[in-house]
């Protein structure tokens, strides 16, 4: 069923206007009484019936109103250490899908690429719209954002006063089955660009207490290591959810 993020409202009528109207429109040429989702994009999924066209105007009624069951039970915020060319590009991209709630490109010292103000917010605003269409690709229910290149000290300040935090760092660490908790409501985790993360960077995480994690024995590249982690992530609270539920 076709899927489309809207802004929260309230009532049993609304309209999909703008790019999501036309495509609906022209491309999908879909007609009415066709039923289409719509999500608020802060966890509710609305399941509509198309009830009359404007031009690019799309008006629907609300059928039903559901959370969304495709969200981790863990807010997860990938800081990316911001590679090369346009990788981060495909790293937004498959972390949506995976579960991200968040992702933030990060300027570390070992990062090539560099953008000015300008390039920065352009690339930023090229990243959400990717996070976008990902979203609606995979059936999310929130839209996670996609924020402009921040320095690294400024990043790790803001993951520390988030909640818990994890480094994966070539160095070693523990196996994140040992780290991550269901009952943790945020989880932040650093990813280092080509090259990896530098040491100084490393000891200024676990100083502000991150905690070193491992990905196993290989070194994967910096467009692999945070889907693997995400993926990981994802499967470690399943089985603890799963243990819990069992126990009860």
């Amino acid at each position: 069923m076709p899927r489309f993020f809207v802004p929260p409202f309230s009532g049993e009528e609304t309209a999909v206007t703008g790019e999501d109207g036309r495509h609906i429109a022209r491309s999908l040429r879909m007609k009415v009484g066709e039923p289409l989702t719509l999500c608020d994009g802060l966890g509710t999924d609305y399941h509509c019936e198309i009830t009359g066209f404007a031009g690019d105007e799309v008006f629907v009624r609300v059928v039903e109103r559901a959370p969304s069951r495709s969200e981790p039970s863990v807010k997860v915020t990938v800081y990316q250490g911001l590679p090369k060319g346009d990788k981060m590009d495909a790293i937004v991209q498959k972390a949506v899908e995976l579960g991200a709630w968040e992702i933030v490109p990060v300027l570390m010292r070992r990062s090539v690429s560099r953008p000015d103000a300008k390039a920065a917010v352009k690339k930023a605003a090229r990243w959400q719209k990717i996070a976008e269409e990902a979203a609606k690709q995979s059936g999310r229910g929130i839209l996670p954002q996609v924020l402009a290149p921040m320095e690294f000290s400024k990043a790790a300040q803001r993951a520390a006063e988030a909640g818990p935090v994890l480094l994966f760092y070539e160095g070693g660490g523990e196996p994140l089955k040992e780290l991550v908790y269901p009952d943790s409501s945020q989880l932040s985790f650093f990813v280092g660009p080509e090259g990896g993360v530098a040491e100084e960077e490393a000891q200024l995480l676990t100083e502000m207490g991150a905690q070193v994690a491992t990905l196993g024995p290989r070194i994967l590249r910096t467009e692999t290591a945070p889907l693997a982690a995400l993926a990981a992530v994802g499967v470690v609270l399943s089985n603890k959810n799963l243990s819990l539920t069992e126990k009860k």
